[in-house]
């Protein structure tokens, strides 16, 4: 993990959402650079959960608070000034979006708001990424990709509620921030993440574990859908060189940037399992009419030149290494006999060596 050249040690690293499935593997990340990290999450998002399995908690500063409290956050933010913040608290699920609209809209909106103002009351130098969506750009269904400065938009509460966060940002850094010296943010965009620890509920691969790991068939509703799948540690990855490029130059202050797969990588729902067929036994599926009164987009796509340019991020795995990744972590944590933590720092650093270098401009 020589890659980051030591940035990271001993830096003080206040994450948002750590107990998430993003959120868990970024402390991890993190805590393996020599980090010392302050978690802020509301509470574990899923049963099972990966952060629970790693048993981190004890090593890092853990704080049960929703973002939702400005005081609270306020207190936590000038108690331990941190270094650096990675925001990922939100709710990120499209379904429960229509389930539940203000709890989305009030976690991914006023959860946002309240980081800024916190940012911005404060008096110590801190770079902070905030992770957003693909999902926030106003989906045309179109093949080129999206570049960073396409209109923002979205029909379902989720994708809103992201474009809205993304106004509120940069809200934020033109009129408080923009002429701030010790306070630089940045965007992230990601794609369909996907990877070992994922168990949230909807989500295509979490439900093929769960029904195959019983020899039962997982039932698919758009097995045409396609998807940018992006294993966890790609866009973490970008997340990772964002901080640290943000940090030390402020030429890219108050900027988005995407991180996506490759376009290869943009496969149907279909092509996804037939590929995790050949890592996985008994795998079966049955195809279900769609009946669901929700808007899903059918295909997704972000153009990552921007990354490459200025970070010099890029994709270091293909699709099929993507999803030998994937059913390893899984196979791993349902046969029971490998410590996850373990497990879960070795595919960490199998994914460092990957990493190539790539020439950016200054």
């Amino acid at each position: 993990m020589y890659k980051f050249e030591n940035f990271f040690l001993n830096k003080k690293i206040l994450i948002t959402g750590h107990t998430g499935f993003k959120g868990s593997w970024l402390t991890l990340w993190l805590y393996l650079l020599g980090a010392k990290i302050i978690g802020v999450s509301k509470d574990l998002p899923t049963k099972p959960s990966h952060f629970n399995e790693l048993k981190i908690k004890k090593k890092i500063i853990h704080k049960k608070l929703d973002i939702t409290n400005l005081k609270k956050l306020h207190e936590v933010f000038k108690k331990h000034k941190p270094d650096l913040v990675f925001h990922l608290a939100a709710q990120s699920l499209v379904k429960k979006s229509y389930n539940n609209p203000v709890e989305t809209y009030t976690s991914n909106t006023i959860g946002t708001l309240n980081l800024l103002e916190c940012i911005r009351k404060s008096n110590h130098k801190c770079s902070s990424v905030f992770i957003t969506s693909d999902k926030s750009y106003k989906n045309l269904e179109i093949e080129r990709g999206y570049h960073e400065n396409d209109l923002l938009g979205g029909i379902d509460p989720y994708s809103s509620s992201k474009a809205s966060a993304e106004l509120i940002i940069k809200t934020y850094f033109e009129c408080f921030l923009k002429k701030n010296t010790k306070q630089r943010i940045a965007i992230a965009r990601a794609g369909n993440v996907v990877g070992g620890g994922d168990w949230s509920e909807n989500r295509l691969i979490p439900d093929c574990v769960k029904s195959w790991s019983k020899n039962k068939k997982v039932f698919i509703r758009n097995p045409s859908s396609t998807r940018p799948w992006q294993h966890v540690l790609e866009a973490l990855y970008g997340y990772l060189i964002l901080a640290k490029r943000l940090n030390k130059n402020s030429n890219i202050n108050g900027e988005p940037f995407n991180f996506g797969p490759k376009y290869s990588q943009n496969k149907s729902v279909l092509s996804l399992l037939k590929e995790t067929k050949k890592n996985w036994k008994n795998v079966n599926w049955k195809l279900k009419k769609n009946k669901k009164n929700f808007y899903e987009s059918k295909l997704l796509r972000l153009n990552s030149s921007k990354a490459k340019k200025y970070l010099g991020w890029t994709p270091n795995l293909n699709f099929e290494e993507s999803i030998k990744m994937i059913t390893s972590w899984y196979k791993n944590y349902l046969n029971k006999k490998i410590n996850i933590f373990n497990f879960s720092k070795i595919q960490i650093q199998e994914y460092s060596s990957k990493i190539k270098y790539i020439k950016r401009n200054k």
